[in-house]
């Protein structure tokens, strides 16, 4: 079976500009602390960049949350069980994603994902790898509830969100991020939806600064695609040579930072609105926030979910946890 063309559920203007990207971008510019949300990183460059990112050296997550899938595929069937509509909050990686949907043989599986062509590509090769599964990707912002494919509404859900995305993410909009889960997958009381999540773990500062700013340069692209896209999709003239990647350890918030820098002042335009930065400032593009069991099962329980089962990799750099619908409650 091959994956269905998907619903579009991006908003854009008549000239095609998706309407949010512009509202972050034009926002994030004027603060006195520029900073652009990290989603807007993945366009389809930066997602195919990224892909590049996880099999770099350095980049320790993407080879610890494998080794998690590849080990406890026994423990995640009894403990979530078949038949399930895994909906994947982002486009399917290559070797993470199989490793579930083998593990748990669901009876759908549906990606949500803002990049179309992206989430259109990698669905298609997933269906190739599981002709009998029906693949019914989304391209919508999973920021905000989704509304799923009708083919999978009476379904028992499994949300999946590997990687650790959910450390890219201040506090308030993560716990925001899980609430808005919850209301996708929907469910009821007897037959509350699961949630398996990756949650990156705090280690030592070199390890973690250098899988953020590898030596090939391939992170800083990635960071620097975003001015590029910026300039070609907001009829942008940011000069992209003048800004360096930077990622900093910021031990008050337990998270890598990463800053596109201005080498030297600058005058830019976005949407025709002019835009200034003088030497050494930054645009803030990226956090990956990093956990400690009790921080990560305070962040679900905020956001819904309540913890259920952890595994972690042989280092214990990485964590994965399975996590379920919390019941609703009106006092402790």
């Amino acid at each position: 079976m091959t994956a269905q063309p998907g619903i579009a559920l991006v908003d854009r203007d008549e000239d095609g500009i998706d309407k949010a990207f512009r509202s972050d971008v034009l926002a994030g510019l004027k603060q006195a602390h520029k900073a652009i949300p990290a989603r807007w990183l993945y366009d389809d460059a930066g997602s195919q960049l990224f892909e590049d990112i996880t099999s770099l050296e350095e980049y320790y997550p993407t080879r610890s949350e494998t080794q998690i899938l590849e080990a406890r595929g026994d423990e995640f069937r009894r403990l979530i069980g078949k038949d399930r509509a895994v909906v994947e909050f982002g486009s399917g990686s290559s070797v993470k994603t199989p490793l579930l949907l083998k593990a748990i043989a669901p009876a759908a599986y549906v990606p949500l994902d803002i990049s179309g062509d992206f989430l259109r590509q990698s669905s298609a090769a997933l269906a190739r790898k599981f002709p009998g599964l029906p693949v019914l990707p989304v391209e919508a912002d999973f920021m905000k509830q989704v509304t799923l494919p009708p083919e999978v509404e009476e379904m028992r859900k499994l949300g999946f969100f590997p990687g650790s995305t959910i450390g890219n993410m201040v506090a308030r909009t993560a716990v925001d991020l899980l609430r808005s889960m919850r209301a996708t997958l929907g469910g009821t009381e007897g037959e509350r939806p699961l949630l398996l999540i990756g949650m990156d773990l705090v280690k030592d500062v070199a390890v973690l600064e250098a899988a953020y700013d590898d030596a090939r340069g391939v992170t800083a692209e990635f960071n620097l695609n975003l001015a590029r896209r910026i300039n070609r999709e907001l009829n942008g003239t940011i000069p992209v040579d003048d800004l360096v990647h930077k990622a900093i350890w910021n031990d008050d918030f337990s998270r890598i930072e990463m800053h596109l820098e201005a080498k030297c002042d600058m005058d830019f335009e976005v949407c025709e609105q002019r835009f200034s930065m003088i030497a050494g400032e930054t645009i803030h593009t990226e956090n990956s926030h990093k956990f400690s069991p009790r921080s990560a099962n305070l962040l679900l329980l905020a956001g819904g979910w309540t913890p259920m089962a952890r595994w972690t990799d042989d280092e214990d750099r990485f964590s994965v946890i399975l996590a379920e619908a919390s019941e609703h409650r009106n006092a402790p």
